[in-house]
């Protein structure tokens, strides 16, 4: 019987060989129809994220009978761990998530294509979508990569615990000297951590240097913008004071708080979370406790508030099936019953016209976080520039003199010159 079942099986594994063939560019022939095989790579820290592209992926398919897509995804961490390899290996996906940390690293090592022609053939629609919003992937007149949504840095609160703090926010005119006093009071009145403790620094650091009208990249990324350690100095020491009075919780309580499940607003063990807008839904999800989003503070001050996008999707050059990567491209930005599916988790659409369709789906939370990027895009619409080669290594250095600093292993003033010295270094060797 066992004999019988292998002779079964090795006859329809020779007869599946007969009937498909394969080439160099992905193509599958299947019984004389050729079938369009394209990978699509994704990172996400919720399973939402990953059922729903699932699904998108899936509607794709059915309406592009002759495509097959291979979909790859993991961790932020996992993901750029693996990415890197197949970048050295020439076997990147055809359809690449990318975050603006890398995007400048991949496109000027001649990794990434140009999308430009895909928009002036209309392979990708962007009739819709305002010429400034797409051009936030352009690389020394280069796009490489198109936005998939519009992010902006948020300060999400749960009500309750304000209420029962005894303090509100004023989201218009709240100085940082107001933030700390809130953490404070907050962790006195209610007994939880006032905020999340601003993690990851590389996030909110330069948010901060913008208010005092300062930037942290140089514009050609060859060293750091701002000269003066003392802004270094004065905001890390702001996050010392809010340590040791239990407002912020230390580095290794935040980096057990990971994935959207996990956050402490979600725990209901913080009254504040610094965040991105779009990370409000996956909050607003998992608690009872209503929630509000606020603009961080001094925004007003030296129009430090910014646009950014939330995640783009690039197009390798080692691609085959360019052409059909720009148009899973369109489809994922431009289609109404898919954005039905997304509503937002990856960013604000992009699309006016998507935007607005997708409203009366969407929750009360949902609808939250599109009213406040529109709000804050009344304020400006100026996207925050990719990030310079070498920027993950300067995120990492960070991240690393920050965790020191908030351990008391070492003081602001010795982390202020140690990130100077070791980011300068990076940045010009880059």
């Amino acid at each position: 019987m066992k004999v019988r079942f292998t002779l079964i099986l090795m006859f329809m594994l020779t007869l599946s060989a007969c009937n498909q063939t394969s080439n160099d560019t992905g193509e599958i022939s299947e019984g004389g129809k050729d079938i369009i095989t394209i990978r699509v790579a994704w990172w996400g820290a919720s399973q939402a994220r990953h059922e729903y592209t699932t699904k998108v992926i899936e509607m794709y398919e059915k309406q592009n009978p002759s495509v097959n897509i291979e979909p790859e995804f993991g961790n932020w961490d996992d993901y750029w761990k693996r990415l890197a390899p197949m970048a050295a290996a020439n076997e990147l996906p055809d359809v690449i998530q990318m975050d603006m940390a890398f995007l400048r690293e991949y496109g000027e090592k001649g990794l990434l294509e140009d999308l430009s022609p895909y928009i002036e053939n209309k392979t990708i629609d962007v009739s819709s979508i305002p010429e400034y919003v797409y051009q936030s992937g352009m690389v020394d007149d280069k796009l490489y990569g198109f936005i998939l949504g519009v992010n902006v840095l948020s300060v999400i609160s749960n009500d309750e615990l304000l209420e029962k703090a005894g303090v509100t926010i004023d989201g218009e005119n709240w100085t940082w000297d107001e933030m700390e006093e809130i953490a404070i009071k907050i962790k006195q009145n209610a007994n939880v951590y006032g905020s999340n403790g601003m993690d990851p620094p590389d996030v909110f650091f330069p948010y901060y240097l913008r208010t005092k009208g300062e930037e942290f990249y140089k514009e050609d990324g060859s060293g750091l913008a701002y000269t003066d350690d003392q802004l270094f100095i004065d905001y890390f020491e702001q996050q010392v004071r809010l340590v040791e009075k239990q407002a912020f919780p230390t580095p290794d309580e935040g980096a057990a708080a990971r994935g959207v499940e996990e956050d402490f607003i979600v725990r209901g063990t913080s009254a504040i979370t610094w965040n991105y807008s779009n990370q409000y839904a996956g909050f607003d999800q998992f608690t009872d406790a209503p929630l509000t989003l606020h603009l961080p503070p001094e925004h007003q001050e030296n129009q430090a508030l910014f646009l950014k996008p939330s995640m783009l999707f690039s197009i390798p050059k080692s691609s085959k099936q360019k052409e059909e990567a720009a148009k899973f491209i369109n489809f994922f930005v431009n289609n109404i019953e898919v954005n039905k599916l997304i509503k937002g988790e990856r960013g604000v659409p992009v699309s006016t016209k998507v935007s607005e369709a997708i409203k009366p789906e969407l929750s009360d939370g949902e609808k939250k976080i599109i009213e406040y990027v529109e709000e804050a895009s009344r304020l400006t619409n100026e996207f925050y520039p990719p990030d310079p080669i070498g920027s993950s290594q300067v995120m990492d250095l960070l991240k690393n003199i920050s965790d020191q600093i908030l351990f008391k292993k070492m003081t602001p003033e010795e982390g202020a010159k140690k990130f100077r010295r070791e980011a300068e270094a990076i940045l010009k060797n880059n």
